[in-house]
């Protein structure tokens, strides 16, 4: 069986360059950005970018990956430092205000969030299995009802995340957002 061929240094160089000049205009533009602007930021040609990502989503999968696995880390970090419930709680903060970081990520990630097909799909599934285990250690501790799923509580990460996108919450007003709304998730 043949190895993979590793990537030639000039074509790095143009995917690591596209990575760059796709934070850059996905934070000053939000995530609808023209594809084609970001080529020419990055100072290559629309097939290399098209080339490296297909799709607008495979291009903001690889984008959001350190911010995923950033948040990854912190849910591991919270659970070894706090009681269940408030671990979970934090987290949902956290993340709610993470994924406002772009303009309309909230809506791209909600769309691929069924879509199997979509490399954004795959991207979430990680944090959407995290949720899962901050749920079941509280609900475990008593502190969370049965009936309540990590896909629901996901999906309404989303829903204050766009939110705070839309509304332009400071971390503050986020914060109290995010807790007003995720109290029904826990018993009082």
């Amino acid at each position: 069986m043949a190895g993979v061929r590793p990537q030639r240094a000039d074509a790095r160089r143009n995917r690591e360059a596209i990575l760059a000049a796709a934070r850059e205009t996905f934070e000053a533009e939000g995530v609808f950005a023209s594809l084609d602007a970001i080529a020419l930021r990055a100072g290559v040609g629309n097939a290399t970018l098209y080339r490296n990502f297909p799709t607008r989503d495979a291009l903001l999968s690889a984008v959001i990956e350190g911010f995923f696995g950033a948040a990854l880390a912190e849910a591991d970090d919270l659970s070894r430092t706090m009681p269940p419930s408030e671990a979970l709680a934090e987290w949902l903060v956290r993340v709610s205000w993470g994924l406002r970081i772009w303009h309309d990520l909230p809506v791209c990630l909600a769309a691929a969030h069924d879509d199997d097909t979509s490399p954004l799909h795959a991207a979430n599934a990680p944090l959407v299995e995290r949720v899962g285990v901050l749920l079941d250690a509280a609900r475990a501790a008593g502190q969370v009802p049965d009936e309540i799923t990590a896909d629901e509580v996901f999906e309404l990460v989303l829903a204050l995340s766009w939110g705070i996108d839309r509304f332009g919450d400071d971390r503050a007003m986020a914060r109290r957002r995010v807790t007003m709304a995720t109290a029904g998730i826990f018993r009082t």
